[in-house]
């Protein structure tokens, strides 16, 4: 029997999770769709686009902000109890296959991002050589088809009336469960993330043994300098690299959280505890939810604060040529 004070604490957190639902989904939203929307138009600029790494970032906008169009309305209206998914079978399925999909393809072309920067920092020509156009354009269509592919079962498993889970749009059977949270956790979170800092500390391995290389090269007599063109293209590297590592703890603190989350509802599923605890884990499920949502929604603004002049100089760029179209 629930006790007096379980119940207020159960109506406490259903209380939060509303007015979160209702309106910091929707700042993250608004936030969400304006920096993934300037992000493309920056990053498409002439200056940046010919850059591989540059490229994937584009890319991971663009897909990042399907993701928010499609995902982040329905947690707002579910504040208000009008939520669609929880009673409409193919927008739930429908809902749950993009937003899943497009996140991996999103993580998983940042993850690309930074085996690039990896290539492009190393001494071994032919590994650098590796970084170009013609293959990030070919790893971007092979991660959005595999991302794609892996998804589709939830077009089977997950149904809208969902009784016994954090949502009531969620995986029908146990089965789907444990599949959906073990895909999730693996393929979206746990293994991007570790190749991301595995490359991540390699870039910067290679970046500092190149920096005393150069700096030993440097007082030798007779070495030519660099030429202008490639002193630039040196300094966009430099801070993608720099844009890159930011969004990598990002999405390091941001997205962990919701796979511990999934291991522990797989393998303490609701109904296996009192009231209290499913409320409580459909409360710190949902707040995950709108972390993963703010992961996706931060990237203009992290790099426009921590990518040094390029990013910023390309933004001031952009204003002016559309206040001087007007």
């Amino acid at each position: 029997m629930t006790s007096s004070t379980d119940i207020n604490l159960i109506k406490s957190l259903n209380y939060i999770s509303e007015q979160l639902d209702r309106y910091l989904a929707l700042m993250i939203f608004i936030v969400g769709v304006i920096g993934n929307i300037l992000n493309c138009l920056v990053l498409s600029q002439r200056t940046l686009r010919s850059n591989p790494c540059a490229l994937l970032f584009l890319a991971s906008s663009f897909i990042d902000l399907i993701s928010i169009l499609i995902g982040l309305p329905t947690r707002i209206l579910a504040g208000w109890h009008v939520d669609p998914t929880t009673t409409i079978n193919w927008i739930c399925k429908t809902r749950v296959f993009i937003v899943f999909s497009t996140r991996t393809m999103s993580i998983w072309l940042i993850t690309l991002a930074t085996i690039d920067r990896w290539l492009i920092s190393s001494i071994d020509i032919h590994r650098r050589q590796m970084s170009n156009l013609k293959n990030v354009k070919r790893v971007i269509f092979i991660v959005v088809i595999l991302s794609i592919l892996t998804y589709t079962y939830m077009l089977y498993c997950y149904e809208a009336n969902i009784t016994d889970a954090p949502l009531k749009c969620y995986g029908k059977n146990n089965v789907c469960r444990l599949i959906n949270d073990l895909t999730y956790s693996f393929i979206t979170i746990i293994i991007p993330l570790i190749l991301m800092i595995i490359f991540g500390l390699l870039t910067i391995s290679h970046v500092h043994h190149v920096h005393n290389r150069i700096q030993n090269q440097a007082i030798r007599p007779g070495n030519i300098p660099l030429t202008s063109k490639q002193s630039h293209f040196k300094k966009v590297d430099r801070h993608l690299l720099r844009m890159l590592v930011i969004q990598v703890l990002l999405l390091t603190i941001l997205c962990i959280p919701q796979a511990i989350q999934k291991f522990h509802i797989t393998f303490k599923p609701f109904g296996s505890g009192t009231e209290l605890e499913d409320v409580i884990k459909a409360f710190v499920y949902n707040i995950e939810l709108l972390l993963a949502f703010i992961a996706s929604s931060m990237t203009f603004y992290t790099n426009t604060l921590a990518s040094g002049s390029i990013f910023r100089n390309e933004f001031m760029n952009l204003i002016r040529k559309v206040t001087q179209r007007q």
